[in-house]
């Protein structure tokens, strides 16, 4: 069965942008968070179930994310599925940082 993920050979679905750019604060704190979950000293999470997470979201959420916006809701999921965080404290911390802005 294809996917959203799955982008090779798709009729019509044009180039995949592969253009660099500079991280901004919040993609380099997601990037370091999922390398420290994945670290051999804590490995709370491996690679194979962040990237389960991230091909089991809901297509249009796919679509509408950037590259570490699905990288932090595989993380925010995989800490919920292994009750490391429930998901109201995950939702009351957004709403609180949220709030702050």
């Amino acid at each position: 069965m294809t996917r959203v993920h799955d982008r090779g050979g798709w009729p019509g679905s044009g180039p995949i942008d592969k253009s660099e750019h500079d991280l901004s604060w919040w993609e380099k704190r997601t990037d370091a968070i999922a390398s420290l979950l994945m670290s051999p000293e804590k490995r709370v999470m491996r690679v194979d179930e962040l990237r389960r997470a991230i091909e089991d979201m809901e297509p249009a959420r796919y679509e509408q994310s950037r590259y570490y916006a699905k990288w932090l809701h595989a993380i925010e999921t995989i800490m919920a599925e292994k009750g490391v965080l429930t998901r109201e404290e995950i939702d009351r911390k957004v709403r609180e940082l949220s709030a702050r802005r």
